[in-house]
């Protein structure tokens, strides 16, 4: 079945442990996926840096619970002939926070003014195409994604 025709969306889940090996493992789970399933590389890409920083977030300020909880990960796509789209929804048990009311921090005008740290939801907002949160049961689910037109696509 050609991936890139199909417009039944599609989803592929993992669950892992909020751990720096597990990390690696989700990445390289969504990049395979990905490929798996036609996901132009730039937009691949993209899901796997917003990834890599919600999963470094939960593990460093999700609290307790977070650490000892598995973390799901889904991945939705759908491919059409005029378009697709990819979102990844990262579930967690750690503390409530809604990533969407955080306000973006003021932009440095030179280097001196640049603080460390702190970019992480700013990439998330930068590589993202929508973002979406919600707090159901006891665990954060934030959602993350990426659009492409056929162009992006390459070989249709």
């Amino acid at each position: 079945m050609d991936a890139g025709l199909t417009t039944t969306p599609h989803r592929d889940e993992l669950t892992i442990g909020a751990s720096g090996a597990e990390v690696r493992r989700a990445s390289e789970w969504l990049s395979a996926t990905c490929l798996q399933y036609d996901i132009p590389t730039a937009q691949a890409q993209r899901l796997e840096i917003c990834l890599n920083e919600v999963l470094a977030n939960i593990i460093t300020y999700g609290g307790s619970t977070a650490l000892a909880t598995p973390i799901g990960l889904q991945l939705e796509f759908l491919c059409a002939v005029d378009a697709g789209e990819a979102r990844v929804t990262v579930s967690d048990a750690g503390f409530a926070f809604n990533p969407l009311l955080v306000p973006l921090p003021p932009r440095s005008n030179n280097l001196a003014e640049a603080r460390a740290g702190g970019l992480g939801l700013v990439m998330i907002r930068y590589y993202s195409d929508w973002l979406d949160y919600r707090r159901e049961g006891g665990y954060n689910h934030f959602t993350f994604g990426t659009r492409w037109q056929p162009s992006a696509i390459g070989s249709l």
